[in-house]
C-alpha cells in the first residue's frame, strides 16, 4: 500500500513506549487462549468484551510505569497507521455523506502491553479490539508479529491496513444501530445462536473493509489483496481452533471460517457498495 506522504489521521493517541514493569504473560494460558479466540481482530460489543476482560484483569499484575523511546521503526508504523486511518475517515465521510447520514470519526490508542478502556482492563493478549462505549479502537502493534509467525499470514503493511479497517467496520456498525441489535437478539437467544449472530457481525466488519478497500483503489499495490485474504484466511475461526486445538466445532464459532471472512472481504471490495452486506441472512 502506497502510503508515504499523505495525509495523517488526528485522531490517535500514542501511548506506546510506556509500559508497567512486570507484566503477568497470559498467552500462553488457558485465559489467554479465550481472549484469543474471542477477540480476535476484535468487534465484540462493551457487554461482550467486558467479561473477558474481567478476567484478565484478575491475572495481572500492575507496577511502577516505564518508558523507552520508540525505534525508528516503530515511529515509520505509526505514521503508516495514521495514514491508514485517515483513508478510513475520508471514505466512510463520503459514503455515509451519500446516504444522508453523518459519520463520527472514531478515535484509535496504541499501546504497549496493557489500558484501560471504558469496556474494561485489556492487555495485548486480546488483539485489536474496538470498544463502543467510547468509540475507539486499540491496539498493540506488535500483534503483526504474531499474526504471521503464529497464525502463518503473510507480511505486508495490507495486513494491518485490513486490522484497520475491520475494527473501523465495527464503529460503522455502532453508528448504524447493528450493535446494539445484535446484542438485544443475543440476549434472548441460546449460546448457539448468539455465536451464530457474532459471525454474521464479524463477517458484516470483513465486508465493510473490503468496502473500504474499494474506495483507496488508487493507492493499492498488486500484493495488497492478497496480503488481506492471507490475514483473513489465518484469523478465521476453523483456521484457530485447528492450530490451537487440533480440532473444530462450528457451533462454538464466533468469527467466521476463513472462506468466510475471505469471501466477505472480497464481496465488499468486487462491489464497494454498503447495501451488499446483509451476513445475517446466512443465519437464517
Amino acid at each position: 500500500m502506497k502510503w508515504e506522504n499523505r495525509r495523517e489521521s488526528k485522531n490517535i493517541t500514542d501511548n506506546r513506549g510506556k509500559s508497567t514493569a512486570g507484566k503477568t504473560a497470559i498467552g500462553g494460558g488457558i485465559i489467554g487462549i479465550i481472549a484469543m479466540l474471542l477477540i480476535m481482530f476484535g468487534g465484540e460489543t462493551g457487554q461482550q468484551i467486558a467479561p473477558v476482560l474481567d478476567q484478565i484483569n484478575q491475572k495481572v499484575n500492575v507496577e511502577q510505569v516505564q518508558s523507552r523511546t520508540l525505534s525508528d521503526e516503530e515511529n515509520q508504523m505509526g505514521q503508516m497507521v495514521a495514514v491508514i486511518f485517515a483513508d478510513t475517515e475520508d471514505v466512510w465521510h463520503s459514503i455515509f455523506d451519500q446516504t444522508g447520514k453523518i459519520y463520527q470519526e472514531p478515535h484509535m490508542v496504541l499501546f504497549d502491553d496493557q489500558v484501560q478502556t471504558k469496556c474494561g482492563f485489556a492487555t495485548a493478549d486480546v488483539g485489536p479490539f474496538y470498544c463502543p462505549a467510547d468509540q475507539a479502537i486499540y491496539m498493540d502493534l506488535r500483534f503483526f508479529d504474531e499474526l504471521h509467525t503464529r497464525f502463518g499470514a503473510e507480511k505486508g503493511n495490507f495486513a494491518v491496513a485490513y486490522v484497520i479497517a475491520h475494527e473501523v467496520g465495527h464503529h460503522v456498525q455502532n453508528l448504524l444501530g447493528t450493535n446494539q441489535k445484535v446484542h438485544q437478539l443475543q440476549q434472548s437467544s441460546s449460546k448457539v445462536e448468539a455465536n451464530k449472530l457474532s459471525v454474521a457481525q464479524e463477517l458484516q466488519a470483513d465486508f465493510y473493509a473490503g468496502v473500504w478497500a474499494k474506495h483507496i483503489q488508487k493507492y493499492l499495490e498488486p500484493q495488497d489483496i492478497d496480503i488481506a485474504m492471507s490475514a483473513a484466511a489465518a484469523v478465521g475461526d476453523d483456521a484457530i481452533q485447528r492450530k490451537t486445538t487440533g480440532s473444530v466445532n462450528p457451533d462454538s464459532f464466533t468469527h467466521g471460517t476463513s472462506a468466510q471472512r475471505k469471501e466477505w472481504f472480497m464481496k465488499g471490495y468486487n462491489t464497494g457498495d454498503i447495501t451488499q452486506g446483509n451476513t445475517f441472512d446466512i443465519i437464517k
